[in-house]
């Protein structure tokens, strides 16, 4: 069994980004790491869960059940206080089913017009499950706290990282190369732990 935990991980995502950035995170467990793209007839796992850790959680074990390896799955999102926690477990969908991340900021910002920028706190929040053949074996999360921007700025990463403001840097999550945000970022965070774990596993 150790075999051939050694050998694969299996990422619930088909996102480029995301998956660039957790190879990133998980490098040097010396294991090859694949995606639902390497699969044909991957399951799409409906994210139903009322919360980031029951979502990811399902995604794991789902998809560990399918492939058969040991699988991560996250699910991760942004709490603004302002807005009860919107966009929360519907982060990726928050303008709609086609998960455009310029489409969810332009909603983000339209909600938080007229909102002070002392009034515009904000999390992003991380749960990474590990599951194999069906069966959960962790659940961890990372957290980090900032501020929505009045508008977006910066080239890198996705999703909300523009409009994310981090107080320590004064810069926006989408103006920190990768190599500082992924040592910073709610992500990250996670990952960190899921690394130990994995070690510990394999």
């Amino acid at each position: 069994m150790r075999e051939k935990l050694a050998k694969r991980l299996v990422v619930a995502t088909t996102n480029r980004k995301k998956k660039k950035e957790l190879v990133s995170l998980l490098e040097g467990l010396g294991i090859e790491i694949l995606t639902l793209d390497d699969f044909k007839n991957a399951p799409q796992v409906r994210e139903d869960k009322k919360t980031f850790k029951g979502n990811a959680i399902k995604k794991a074990v789902v998809i560990s059940r399918f492939t058969g390896a040991l699988t991560l799955a996250d699910d991760s999102g942004l709490k603004v206080e302002a807005l009860g926690g919107l966009p929360g477990v519907r982060s990726a969908r928050f303008a709609g089913p086609a998960q455009d991340d310029i489409a969810n900021i332009k909603k983000l910002l339209r909600l938080l017009k007229g909102v002070p920028l002392y009034k515009r706190k904000a999390q992003f929040v991380c749960f990474a499950a590990i599951a194999y053949k069906g069966k959960l074996i962790r659940v961890v999360d990372g957290s980090v706290s900032g501020v929505v921007s009045l508008e977006p700025k910066g080239k890198f990463g996705f999703g909300y990282d523009p409009v994310f403001y981090y107080p320590p840097l004064k810069k926006n999550f989408a103006q920190l190369a990768p190599s500082i945000k992924n040592k910073i970022s709610h992500r990250y965070k996670a990952l960190k732990k899921t690394k130990k774990i994995l070690q510990g596993v394999l």
